[in-house]
């Protein structure tokens, strides 16, 4: 017999070729649905044949290795961002020189008015600071009742859908899985009411009807020019704005009768009712509060949603992944179901989410526009000029993340797991929840509502895509997928 003593040094390099070898034999990383970056031409070419006007296409390949790249020939000029530093800047604006873009705010003051979502300056931050403690008095604990109360009723509805030979289209469960969660926190109420049931049909026809982005006023349109709306985008927006109001109303006349919000739901709309400005001590009025229930609805569930579809798709076509977040999930509960002190527990799932949130960020584009002639960085922009923050670039540029656009949940693994991880220095930053002052304040119900609704699914069935082949992103309102995903599911087999 022999000993063999082998030294700490030794020992690390074993392991360190062993994880060499280990990632070297696994399968190639997955590249889900993006276009094909190009030149500015072919670019325009395909975004011209396809017929769409997905801005997405007309992203040109520079776009993915470089900071600052000028985004074709515009009459207005239009400068798109993807470092981190010069967005921040950008988006911290303390002179107020680059307001939301007029753009965005056409698209969208039909349905939320001048509120939070396409505000600026002073403006704001007063509606910032009497929004904030909506969110901080909603704890996510009691929240995730409600999470869990939506999901499990729909689970019910994609019951019916296992085993049978028609499909469904997956954006718009997930849509309507999210709608009814916001619509229980917002209102204390499931989304099947009459009202809620018709608010959740406009806002979909509103997110695939908008115009947010027409190239023909993008490309040759002057700044500040006002977007017209279909006919039947403004009448939606009526009817939403309508069937807020609708359901605003009883608990405003509650409130006032009342004089104590103690004595009602402890949700989104009576915090948002008794929110004061802190300079002048008034509340908002009925049509600011229908403008900020607007922002809740639109970015508390179309903007999960849209990731949402992303994550099934992909877990569709990588099964394996889908079935460690199911192994993960059963480990964890041992049987029981999902909770709260579950959520901290599964860090695969969130890497997932995260993951396609990266590849898949809901808001493509954060447009603004120079209030002024100004610089960034070596560019000069002239008054009215586009600034587009780009955390699809961003999050897909090849000098800030290996394999910047293959789906690798494991980058995300901390130090201490990243022994069998293919991506271990990633300089990239997430952009998805926004950076600086305007950081999303849904952050921590969004990311919780995903692991649960991801966990909760994963666990149950399996996904197969029906229209795989044809599934491509565009920049709508979202980062959706050009045809509506046909889905078929299959009770997951327990292992």
């Amino acid at each position: 017999m022999f000993a063999f003593r082998i030294s700490l040094r030794e020992t690390k390099c074993i392991l360190k070729l062993t994880s060499r070898i280990l990632i070297m034999s696994r399968a190639p990383l997955y590249r889900p649905p993006a276009p094909i970056p190009s030149s500015p031409l072919r670019s325009l070419l395909r975004v011209i044949r396809q017929g769409d006007g997905d801005l997405l296409s007309l992203v040109p390949e520079e776009a993915y290795v470089k900071p600052l790249t000028w985004l074709g020939y515009s009459r207005r000029s239009i400068l798109l961002i993807n470092d981190t530093e010069l967005c921040r800047q950008v988006l911290h604006d303390k002179q107020g020189i680059f307001p939301k873009n007029d753009l965005m705010v056409g698209a969208l003051e039909g349905l939320v008015g001048n509120s939070l979502f396409v505000s600026s300056a002073e403006q704001w931050r007063r509606q910032r600071q009497m929004i904030d403690p909506a969110f901080s008095q909603l704890r996510i604990n009691e929240a995730f009742t409600s999470m869990v109360e939506a999901v499990s009723d729909y689970e019910s509805t994609l019951d019916q859908h296992v085993g049978t030979q028609q499909s469904f289209s997956l954006d718009k469960a997930m849509s309507h899985l999210t709608a009814d969660i916001i619509c229980r926190t917002i209102f204390s109420q499931p989304l099947n009411s009459t009202i809620a049931g018709d608010v959740f049909t406009d806002f979909l026809l509103f997110e695939r009807s908008v115009a947010s982005v027409d190239l023909k006023q993008l490309i040759f349109g002057k700044p500040w020019a006002r977007i017209k709306q279909p006919p039947e985008v403004v009448a939606a927006c009526q009817r939403i704005r309508h069937h807020i109001g609708a359901m605003l109303d009883p608990r405003i006349e509650a409130m006032h009768a009342q004089g104590n919000q103690a004595q009602q739901p402890n949700d989104i709309v009576s915090a948002v009712i008794a929110a004061k400005d802190e300079q002048t001590g008034k509340a908002f009025t009925r049509e600011e509060l229908i403008d900020q229930i607007g922002v809740f609805f639109l970015a508390g569930h179309e903007t999960t949603a849209s990731v949402l579809t992303w994550v099934f798709f992909i877990l569709s076509q990588q099964p394996h992944v889908a079935q460690r977040i199911a192994n993960d999930i059963n480990h964890v509960t041992q049987g029981q179901d999902l909770q709260m002190e579950h959520m901290r527990q599964l860090p695969y799932v969130r890497h997932v989410f995260r993951e396609v949130l990266r590849l898949y960020p809901p808001i493509t584009f954060l447009p603004r526009v120079a209030a002024q002639a100004t610089r960034i960085a070596d560019k000069k922009l002239k008054r009215g000029a586009m600034i587009m923050i780009s955390p699809w670039t961003a999050h897909r540029n090849a000098l800030l993340w290996n394999n910047a656009d293959r789906f690798d949940p494991d980058r995300f693994l901390d130090s201490s797991e990243q022994a069998n991880a293919t991506s271990t220095s990633d300089k990239g930053t997430h952009m998805s929840f926004g950076i600086g002052p305007r950081v999303c304040i849904g952050a921590s119900f969004a990311t919780t509502e995903a692991v649960l609704i991801i966990g909760r699914l994963a666990q149950r069935y399996t996904f197969h895509t029906m229209n795989a082949d044809t599934v491509r992103p565009v920049a709508r309102l979202t980062t959706r997928p050009a045809i509506e995903v046909q889905m078929q599911l299959k009770h997951r087999k327990p292992v």
